[in-house]
């Protein structure tokens, strides 16, 4: 094989100047922990497991997360969505190697009587052309442009795949946060239920007293005004609880009547708290992070891309075949046609697009970067707001639960007074309302302790753990949290 003269080379090489060399790209800052100094952690807490929702042994609500899963059409759009990313990713590929083609072309064709070479020469005015070959293109991948085009289809598709996993996360935690907020309803309508019955026996009383003259009537006016304010809100608790029975049809993809019937159950007992290492981990364990430190390797690779086109592309074309006028002798050795044709392209006059090129693609890097750095502060956000909230909700229902033993207490001491026939059935009755109250408010209490906990077990990821965290071979620093 002939090698390039040093005249040729040293062209190739000055040609290369006058596009300039590439400019250096400057490295993004990433954080690498979640700013989460201050907030309260546990030794003993762990990271939620990729099925969470069974920490609550409810088959009611795994049958609707399993169900909404499967049939919702956002779960299908983000599936579509990995599976184009994937074929991109092989395309592109497939279209950087070795392109290998074959052909056969059979032609008839007239000769001009006018032409360049006048028929009466060869003695004829029709022919057979008949052509068989196998063409050769090859892209030589000096400057890494191929690898590097590879890479950020690759990270775009791993991308892809995390946006799916978050948004299973997303769908999952919503659907259980509708149901817990159905049964809370539930809960409060089953409390209310039984005000509301002994609201009425109280007016019963209050009737018969102004009846027989023994109160006057701005006592029964009294409990008829306490029963309508009791029944506005039972009318209000049984509306939410259907809009939250809609909502959850919505999350399962079928119309609320196709919602199947759902049994009303105790309210599951939280016992949550935020992991030591969350500050370390809680980058990895989040999907959507995940997702846009792969936009971040994918706009590196992009980066790349665009300096070696500063470089020459240095390309191979070939082609071996048969031609013949006669096709009976199409594979005879005489036949035999071959073509090396070696190239070598030079941005000479390139230089202000290629570093049009180069700045955008810069700009996108460090808008990837932005917005990867925002979404480590927002979730070290959600995480701290949902402990903070988790630990004010438990200070709130100590206190509730003295509130419920003072008004059983009440209760109580109502009871024995009323056996011994020392009242009559009013304060027992009332005692009871004070004691069904207490037990509303701790309801909604409880109702939203569970709500945070779904809420932290979100920010937490959900039990997402990124096997293959991306790793640029930029060199990236780390921002302070």
């Amino acid at each position: 094989m002939r090698t390039l003269p040093i005249t040729t080379v040293a062209l190739v090489l000055l040609l290369t100047g006058c596009a300039g060399l590439p400019p250096k790209a400057h490295a993004p800052k990433l954080r690498q922990s979640a700013p989460l100094a201050g907030i309260p952690t546990s030794s003993h807490a762990s990271w939620p497991t990729a099925n969470w929702w069974q920490q609550f042994y409810d088959p009611q609500l795994d049958h609707l997360i399993i169900e909404a899963l499967q049939h919702s059409p956002n779960m299908a759009a983000t599936s579509a969505r990995v599976q184009a990313a994937l074929a991109a990713a092989r395309a592109t590929g497939a279209a950087l190697g070795p392109q290998v083609g074959a052909s056969i072309q059979m032609a008839r064709q007239r000769l001009s009587n006018n032409g360049l070479i006048p028929p009466q020469l060869l003695g004829f005015n029709w022919y057979n052309q008949t052509d068989i070959g196998t063409q050769l293109r090859y892209e030589f991948d000096f400057w890494g442009k191929h690898r590097a085009t590879i890479a950020a289809a690759t990270d775009q598709a791993r991308a892809a795949a995390a946006e799916h996993t978050a948004a299973r996360m997303l769908l999952s935690s919503g659907v259980a946060a509708t149901y817990f907020g159905w049964q809370a309803d539930q809960a409060r309508l089953h409390d209310l239920l039984q005000v509301v019955k002994t609201q009425q026996a109280i007016m019963a009383i209050a009737h018969a007293r102004v009846q027989q003259g023994l109160d006057p009537n701005d006592r029964l006016n009294q409990a008829r005004a306490q029963l309508a304010g009791l029944r506005v809100q039972l009318a209000g608790l049984r509306g939410l609880a259907a809009i939250q029975k809609a909502a959850l049809a919505g999350l399962v993809g079928v119309a609320p009547a196709q919602l199947e019937s759902l049994t009303a159950r105790p309210l599951p007992h939280t016992h949550t708290a935020l992991p030591a290492d969350a500050h370390l981990n809680l980058v990895a364990r989040r999907a959507d992070i995940t997702a846009l430190r792969w936009q971040v390797e994918a706009a590196s690779e992009n980066l790349k891309v665009t300096q070696a086109d500063f470089y020459p592309n240095f390309s191979l074309n070939a082609l071996a075949g048969f031609s013949s006028i006669k096709t009976s002798k199409i594979l005879d050795l005489g036949s035999r046609v071959f073509n090396i044709a070696p190239a070598i392209q030079l941005p000479i006059f390139d230089s202000r697009l290629l570093r049009a090129r180069f700045g955008y693609s810069q700009a996108q890097l460090d808008a990837a970067a932005a917005a990867y750095n925002q979404a480590v502060i927002n979730a070290a956000q959600q995480v701290a707001t949902a402990v903070l909230d988790l630990h004010r909700l438990h200070t709130q229902r100590q206190a509730q639960q003295v509130a419920i033993q003072a008004s059983k207490a009440l209760l109580h001491n109502a009871q024995s007074r009323f056996r011994q026939g020392l009242t009559d059935r009013q304060p027992l009755l009332q005692a009871k309302i004070i004691w069904l109250q207490q037990r509303d408010a701790d309801t909604v209490l409880q109702g939203q302790a569970l709500a945070a906990h779904i809420t932290l077990i979100r920010a937490l990821g959900g039990g997402f753990n990124s096997a293959h965290p991306p790793s640029s071979s930029m060199p990236v620093k780390d921002s302070k949290s």
